[in-house]
């Protein structure tokens, strides 16, 4: 193998000159890309970060809401149960009562009922006892005919 000084001078000089300008027009912009890539990168694995911390904060924030919720429904639920108990026992005072009220009307209609009926027995006693006297006094009767007259009576009496 012959090296040829020249030629390998030309290839290394060609080399050098072709690496400058790569640097100076190609590998600046290339690594100035590489470098915005890179930061861009970064950038959304940064925001990645951020919105799995505000996914956290929320999910603990809609956790504790939720556990403020069931409490808050159990507190309702035990206030309705009592306010349900409350008016169940209002609703059975209040029948209580009517029923008192019923009953007293129903005893003052009955002893009513007893005083009318102990008038008109009274009244067809009176008129019973009137039709016999004035039977008695238009027949002047033997003794006989008086007991007649008188099981009469006490039978009409036993029906009344």
């Amino acid at each position: 193998m012959n090296l040829e000084w020249q030629q390998l001078l030309t290839h290394l000089v060609g080399f050098l000159i072709t690496v400058w300008i790569l640097k100076k027009y190609a590998w600046k912009p290339l690594l100035g890309l590489m470098e915005e890539r890179r930061n861009k990168i970064a950038g959304e694995f940064q925001k990645i970060e951020e919105e799995k911390e505000s996914t956290a904060k929320l999910s603990a924030q809609y956790e504790a809401s939720l556990k403020d919720i069931e409490k808050v429904r159990r507190e309702r639920l035990i206030e309705a149960a009592d306010e349900g108990k409350k008016l169940a026992s209002e609703i059975k005072a209040t029948a209580q009562e009517e029923v008192k009220q019923l009953h007293v009307k129903t005893k003052a209609n009955l002893v009513r009922e007893i005083a009318k009926a102990r008038v008109q027995l009274r009244d067809e006693l009176v008129t019973m006892t009137m039709t016999a006297t004035e039977k008695v006094l238009r027949e002047r009767l033997d003794e006989a005919k008086q007991r007649e007259l008188i099981g009469r009576f006490i039978d009409d009496l036993e029906k009344a």
